[in-house]
């Protein structure tokens, strides 16, 4: 198959064993890079290849793409669980390396609350072209290499990769991407949105993506 799955991690004991266990018996490398973490997402990562990275889902994510053996790449964040059916959508996908790949969107809520949000996510996806990584993307070397590669962000790694991209080279595929919900019901639906769409606009007003992470963190400096 070719195919390489990065999933950068941070104390993600309690969601990584689900998110490996939806990848099945596909023929493909599983590679976990960790961001330092202070449970036990190390052994939760079974049998997968274990990396280490400094924290930061970007460099997290380039050390795993820099070490990756497969000339696909499947980036997937450790709370999310691909559907079944999703090795038979990147086998098709596979057959346009021109573009990159995204899964659709869906919350393990069963709230209208969940429902609103896919539905938004979905028209973000397809009239902007910035699908996030809670999605998933599947992408070939050569196109990431194309645009410049994965920048060692601490957050918005994806928003910046899919505007190098550009909305004509992303592609969704008919299969789901299922997403935990617990920011959501922890932080409230309109908070966390409103909270996510601060994010996305201080990043295209040129704010440091440093700065945003602590925004979005709730962290002070210093």
């Amino acid at each position: 198959m070719g195919l390489s799955v990065i999933i950068p991690a941070l104390n993600a004991a309690a969601s990584l064993p689900a998110t490996l266990a939806a990848l099945g018996d596909a023929p493909a490398e599983v590679l976990v890079v960790d961001g330092c973490s202070t449970d036990a997402t190390v052994q939760a990562a079974g049998t997968a290849r274990i990396l280490h990275a400094p924290r930061g889902r970007g460099g997290q994510l380039a050390a795993g793409i820099a070490a990756a053996e497969g000339p696909w790449l499947l980036l997937l964040h450790a709370d999310t669980r691909l559907a079944p059916d999703w090795e038979i959508a990147v086998r098709a996908a596979m057959a346009d390396p021109g573009r990159a790949h995204h899964f659709r969107f869906v919350l393990d809520d069963p709230s209208p609350q969940a429902r609103r949000l896919e539905r938004a996510v979905a028209w973000r996806s397809r009239a902007l072209g910035l699908p996030y990584g809670d999605q998933g993307l599947l992408i070939h070397k050569g196109l990431l290499a194309a645009v410049g590669g994965m920048k060692a962000l601490p957050l918005m790694e994806d928003v910046d990769l899919a505007r190098r991209l550009g909305r004509a080279r992303l592609a969704a595929m008919p299969a789901a991407a299922i997403t935990s919900a617990v920011r959501w019901q922890r932080d409230g639906w309109w908070r966390r949105s409103a909270r996510n769409l601060t994010c996305l606009g201080l990043f295209y007003l040129g704010v440091p993506p440093g700065i945003i992470a602590r925004i979005y963190t709730g962290r002070r400096q210093g």
